[in-house]
């Protein structure tokens, strides 16, 4: 066709690469996050998250992020955010107890079922591209509002403590297969010129990321359960041993608290408020 004849080669090197970012992806799931116009600008971010409460590591991103990007003068934009799924970080019911309210930020599993059922009819695989789109929005558009999103999507996952042994242990298998192969993608250097640096910038080498938090409390919950499934144990072990190796990432067993692994000043770890067995209300 005269069409195909003017395009330039498809650089078929990162054709497996793509295929292993994207395979969650499809069309529907693009016509639902994508913004109106379907173009992704970090140009409308510093607005929408003026406000928002971000960690050091974060607010390091941010300021990378605007480097380059035009400032926009004069008018006020119309909102270009992708309709990503609102994720709540802190969860309260009305009528819960103290223990179980703890219970239930400690172990995100029945959110991941409300949001499983609420948002995303039910499917697994829904929010495994969701998760996929926001990645790749975040690493080749640089966009602020994608990695927050990926951020939360994977604190849920790493923050469920029964779903990888009972109710989603497929998924989970999925879930680590899936960001073992982004980091492994964002964390690699240029192919074709060994001297400049990985996709990924120097705040994710940091022992004092949200990710190697996350990933410690996840690998002693799996590594040290009596009964896994094989493949879960596969892909978190592959992906301990590519932390371990592309970063130098440790992960030593500190105090116990309910089967999970905190240091002693871990701004990541759960909050557990002993409260009284009364009603709590918000």
């Amino acid at each position: 066709m005269e069409f195909d004849r003017q395009l330039g080669p498809y650089n078929l090197s990162h054709f497996e690469d793509w295929k292993r970012l994207s395979n969650f992806i499809t069309k529907s799931i693009i016509e639902r996050l994508e913004p109106i116009g379907g173009e992704i600008s970090v140009e409308c971010e510093n607005d929408m998250f003026r406000n928002t409460p971000k960690t050091s590591m974060e607010e390091a991103l941010d300021k990378q992020l605007k480097v380059g990007s035009s400032a926009k003068s004069g008018g006020k934009f119309q909102r270009k955010g992708c309709y990503y799924t609102s994720i709540p970080r802190v969860v309260k019911c009305k009528g819960m107890s103290g223990q179980e309210l703890t219970s239930l930020n400690l172990d995100k599993t029945q959110l991941l079922e409300t949001l499983l059922a609420k948002d995303y009819g039910g499917s697994e695989d829904l929010l495994l591209g969701e998760l996929q789109f926001a990645f790749v929005a975040f690493l080749m558009g640089q966009s602020l509002e994608a990695f927050l999103q990926w951020k939360s999507l994977v604190s849920l996952l790493f923050g469920c403590t029964e779903a990888p042994f009972n109710t989603r242990t497929r998924l989970f298998t999925k879930f680590i297969k899936v960001i073992y192969y982004q980091l492994k993608y964002g964390l690699q250097k240029d192919r074709t010129d060994d001297t400049r640096p990985p996709l990924l910038d120097d705040s994710w080498l940091s022992t004092d990321s949200f990710l190697h938090y996350l990933c410690k409390d996840f690998f002693s919950l799996v590594l040290d359960g009596s009964v896994v499934d094989g493949d879960l144990l596969k892909w978190t072990r592959k992906f301990k041993e590519l932390l371990e190796n592309n970063l130098g990432w440790e992960f030593p067993k500190n105090s116990a608290v309910d089967g999970l692994y905190f240091e002693e000043n871990d701004e990541f770890a759960p909050v557990v408020e002993m409260l009284d067995d009364e009603a709590y209300a918000i």
